[in-house]
């Protein structure tokens, strides 16, 4: 890969899905895209990026984009943020919505869906607190290969491993060989779309709790600014946002600010003030939602 090719990757990858590369993720690159190359039958990163230079190859870009993307996740990854849903969250906004009964919560990056399931669980648990009650999770992610295998809802044995308390196990999968599919009534509340951080989302109506996890640390502070800007207007006054550890609202936007004493929560800051050029949707060079 030439430093030519490694900067039309860059200029790609950040305006098709605003991945931010630094100038040393050559390694990264050729990691993920070698094998891409071979499976095209290429001989390597040149000829991809040639292929793409070509025009007609929205289908290879495409591959291209999502072999970039982390997917990474697994049940109550991180634990805290599911202790601040049922310790905190949940006790707030079903008091709030006790005369509307409704509840509404959006998983943005959810990849196969451990995320969106385990927050099913969650709500699955308070039983007939619930009764009654409409519940919507939205689940959406850039990748439709992610968003099929969270539909199907079928975890490998190494998946339902990874932070799944065995007791959730039994009461909520059933073994098909040598994997683990959740029950229906589990998956019946997760709706999956295909949806992209980067363009508008207005249409997905408002929230109480948006959870945006381990994704924000890949885009540039201004990308981050628009995006906090946008679900503000998606987030119900008394509502919550859900960031990952490593992410923060502060220094980079007044659209939200930090629930006290709870690491990786924050409420709509109703004294915020919108910074010029972020309150609509994020300039047109970015395209699509990358990394997760």
């Amino acid at each position: 890969m030439t430093p030519l090719d490694y900067e039309f990757l860059r200029k790609l990858l950040k305006e098709r899905s605003g991945l931010d590369l630094s100038a040393d993720k050559q390694y990264l690159v050729e990691s993920r895209l070698v094998p891409l190359a071979r499976k095209a039958g290429l001989a390597g990163i040149s000829e991809l990026v040639q292929k793409m230079k070509a025009g007609a190859a929205e289908p290879l870009i495409a591959e291209v984009v999502e072999a970039m993307t982390t997917n990474e996740t697994f049940f109550f990854r991180d634990k805290t943020p599911f202790d601040h849903l049922k310790d905190t969250m949940l006790p707030a906004v079903l008091q709030a919505r006790a005369a509307r009964r409704a509840l509404r919560i959006w998983c943005a990056a959810s990849s196969t869906g451990q995320e969106p399931y385990s927050i099913a669980m969650c709500l699955k648990g308070l039983g007939a607190a619930l009764a009654g009650w409409k519940i919507d999770i939205v689940a959406t992610d850039l990748s439709l290969g992610v968003l099929e295998k969270s539909k199907a809802g079928i975890f490998s044995q190494f998946e339902v491993q990874r932070g799944l308390p065995i007791q959730l196990l039994v009461k909520h999968f059933t073994q098909v060989g040598d994997m683990w599919q959740l029950n229906a009534d589990i998956r019946s509340m997760v709706q999956h779309r295909q949806l992209n951080l980067l363009q508008d989302f207005g249409h997905l109506g408002t929230f109480d709790i948006i959870f945006c996890r381990n994704v924000l640390i890949y885009f540039d502070q201004d990308t981050k600014a628009g995006i906090f800007e946008r679900m503000a207007k998606l987030v119900d006054t008394d509502g919550f946002l859900v960031l990952g550890a490593a992410e923060s609202v502060v220094g980079i936007s007044d659209a939200f600010k930090p629930f006290p004493e709870r690491r990786g929560l924050y409420r709509p800051n109703s004294a915020r003030t919108v910074r010029p050029g972020l309150a609509g949707a994020m300039p047109q060079r970015a395209a699509a939602l990358a990394a997760r």
